[in-house]
């Protein structure tokens, strides 16, 4: 094992005992060939974070696949935008916005988002990020959900509009059908799509960049295609 790769566990490993959390045992085999890292984690603090994910926030509409599409939307949103952003605090802010929504974070009667925030510098900070720019990660946090109040500062802007266009198209049907029999938003199937025919209605309007806009317009058709040809195989949706 190389260097760099046994640094970045030591500080993944503190990092989990700093939550509570323990790493998995690993074989010899992995030790001797480790997987390849995807690309954009070779800052240590990076590598830590995404292992934390991928280790901890793992479910179907909000875990780590989420999270990257997420920081990888925001990224171009930002470029389509011209905005300049920070990628330390967008890597930050998208991978760790829904870890309130988690055990053991999740607190009763606490937005994800502002638990999200409230824990983001404890756990940044077991990683090596640069703390001096925490705020605007908690900025960033605090403002991802669509119904949420937004920081007029760049990396907040995108990551906002990012994570309201993954609740929209194929991909935000996908997660909405996901949450079906244990989420409010999906009670049932009926439930699932009631749920994705408001979110087709109502999100477009909350989005904030121009880019987010235009990119919602073909999110929004596959929607409406999605409804009408489910509406055709359940008898108008009764069958359902």
């Amino acid at each position: 094992m190389n260097r760099f790769l046994g640094c970045t566990l030591v500080r993944l490993l503190g990092l989990l005992q700093a939550v509570g959390l323990s790493l998995p045992a690993v074989s010899a085999a992995e030790r001797e060939n480790p997987p390849a890292k995807p690309p954009g984690l070779e800052a240590p603090w990076r590598a830590a974070i995404y292992g934390f994910c991928k280790l901890h926030l793992q479910h179907s509409a909000w875990g780590l696949a989420h999270c990257e599409r997420d920081h990888l939307l925001a990224a171009t949103l930002a470029r389509e935008e011209g905005l300049p952003i920070d990628d330390e605090v967008l890597f930050a802010a998208a991978f760790l916005h829904d870890a309130g929504a988690f055990e053991p974070f999740r607190v009763e009667d606490v937005d994800h988002a502002e638990r999200g925030a409230q824990v983001a510098g404890e756990i940044l900070s077991k990683a090596g990020f640069p703390m001096e720019k925490l705020p605007k990660v908690q900025e960033a946090i605090r403002g991802h959900m669509f119904y949420a109040k937004t920081a007029e500062v760049p990396e907040a802007v995108v990551l906002h509009d990012a994570d309201t266009l993954d609740f929209l198209g194929n991909i935000g049907i996908s997660r909405i059908f996901s949450l079906t029999g244990r989420h409010r938003w999906a009670p049932d199937l009926k439930g699932a799509l009631a749920t994705i025919q408001q979110f087709q209605k109502e999100l477009p309007e909350k989005l904030l960049t121009k880019a987010g806009k235009k990119a919602a317009k073909k999110r929004v058709e596959e929607m409406k295609q999605f409804v009408e040809g489910l509406s055709g195989e359940t008898n108008g949706g009764k069958s359902l």
